[in-house]
């Protein structure tokens, strides 16, 4: 395993074309300031200390907030007619370097597209466009007793072509799996990066290699998502004093028929340092805690639960009447926000545990000790409960974490490797030639976050600007 380093690209479009395409583009108002352009470039890459030296520099020349489809047209039939590399962005709430332009160019900021565009009542479907914040169409959805299924920590803020384009999972995927799990992408509205570019619809199906793909295969201009019966989920905070029944708890817990959205299993030293809402008990040094949301209906047992496993009720409260942070923002990478912010000196892993992870999290201990802290999140993949986890790691030196991932791999975890640039080395690690081949139809000049998708740069008949 190599740590990340950037591919070779042809050098950003000359000022001339850059002066060209903002002339094409005046009237929507094109942002030239270099403070604005850095912005516009970044996302919280820098929670990888690989990553933040290698995307220092990477900046975007020109960028465009559009608010309609015509809009979108625009910039991409300019870029494609003077072949200037476009790099799509929401909210950049991802962490993986995502909406980084790596060639310069134009980024398209999506946020303006913000339409709920139709809620089928019976099935519960929705049509939105990508710049819609996920806690905005949750607030439109309550109305009709519906929510979204899967959500990020980040859920406030971030949009939801952002999420389907960037994320993998987060809360609710304990119930529903992980995006790129059958029937969490109904279908998919595209834009193509043509002189002439045409607006597609796709199904599930022609959807899928789309999803999770960095934008770099598809222009997506409205998203088909499924909801779920809104539940009014019940935050709860356990303590245990021993990693061992709290693990099993959280296995125990996850593996049950009780209606969780939830859980989330953090080490005594992480949970000592979250910033807990108004009225939770600060947890003793030694206290690793259990964060719960369940169903109202799930309660009535959870004394006997707690009971087996040796867990104290620490703070229950409904997440609609929660004061100051509610707890879905102490899970998923917040946990990592939160840690890092007075600790820069530390980074994370994302990993999916084998079914039995004790043997793994035993041996990961003992090497790396108190550099290596555990936070677990409980998953389906493919109806099958997992665990996830996002441990946080002294960053001592890119040899030591090598070590680490390599590790982890031989122990039988899926590595998610946040300190890599490629869609590929972000995921599984494999080529998907679907996701290749989507980026042919529909940006093929190879315009769309060029860089990103390694696929594409290895393909047997190389061609056009990345």
């Amino acid at each position: 395993m190599t740590l990340s380093q950037l591919p070779e690209l042809p050098p950003p479009p000359p000022a001339a074309r850059i002066a060209e395409l903002a002339a094409e583009l005046a009237d929507l108002a094109p942002i030239q300031t270099a403070a604005e352009l850095e912005r516009l470039s970044r996302d919280f890459y820098a929670y990888s200390p690989v990553l933040s030296p290698l995307l220092a520099d990477r900046r975007a020349q020109l960028a465009v907030r559009a608010s309609n489809l015509e809009q979108v047209r625009r910039v991409a039939s300019a870029c494609a007619r003077l072949q200037v590399p476009l790099t799509l962005r929401g909210a950049g709430t991802g962490n993986y370097g995502q909406c980084v332009p790596l060639q310069g160019g134009l980024v398209l900021d999506l946020t303006g597209l913000k339409h709920l565009r139709s809620l089928d009542p019976a099935s519960g479907e929705l049509v939105a466009e990508p710049g819609c914040l996920l806690a905005d169409l949750d607030r439109q959805l309550a109305i009709h007793g519906r929510a979204l299924r899967l959500a990020p920590s980040t859920y406030r803020t971030a949009t939801l072509g952002g999420f389907i384009a960037g994320g993998a999972g987060g809360i609710g995927s304990l119930r529903w799996g992980f995006l790129r799990d059958p029937g969490n992408l109904l279908g998919l509205e595209v834009m193509t990066v043509e002189p002439e570019p045409r607006l597609l619809q796709l199904d599930a199906t022609a959807s899928q290699p789309l999803n999770h793909a960095y934008g770099t295969n598809g222009i997506l201009t409205a998203l088909r998502v499924p909801t779920c019966e809104a539940v009014a989920w019940q935050q709860l905070v356990l303590g245990f004093d021993d990693w061992t029944r709290a693990l099993a708890a959280l296995q125990g817990l996850a593996s049950s028929d009780l209606l969780l959205n939830n859980v989330t299993l953090l080490a005594a030293p992480l949970a000592a340092a979250m910033p807990w809402p108004a009225g939770c008990p600060a947890p003793t040094a030694a206290e690793h805690r259990l964060l719960l949301l369940a169903a109202p209906e799930s309660l009535a047992d959870h004394p006997q639960l707690l009971g087996a496993w040796g867990g104290e009720l620490l703070w229950q409260e409904a997440q609609a009447a929660s004061r100051g942070l509610p707890l879905r923002e102490l899970c998923w990478n917040h946990t990592t926000l939160h840690w890092r912010g007075p600790r820069p000196d530390w980074t994370y892993l994302q990993l999916l545990l084998p079914p039995d992870p004790r043997p793994l999290l035993a041996a990961l201990q003992q090497r790396w000790g108190d550099d290596l802290l555990w936070h677990l999140e409980a998953v389906r993949q493919h109806g099958e409960v997992r665990l996830s986890a996002l441990p946080l790691l002294r960053f001592t030196g890119p040899e030591a974490l090598t070590a680490l991932i390599e590790q982890c791999r031989d122990l039988g975890a899926l590595v998610f490797d946040p300190h890599q640039v490629t869609v590929e080395e972000g995921g599984l690690g494999g080529i998907d030639a679907a996701q290749v081949a989507a980026k042919a139809l529909y940006d093929p000049a190879g315009l769309l976050n060029p860089g990103k998708l390694r696929g594409w740069l290895e393909r047997p008949q190389s061609g056009g600007s990345d």
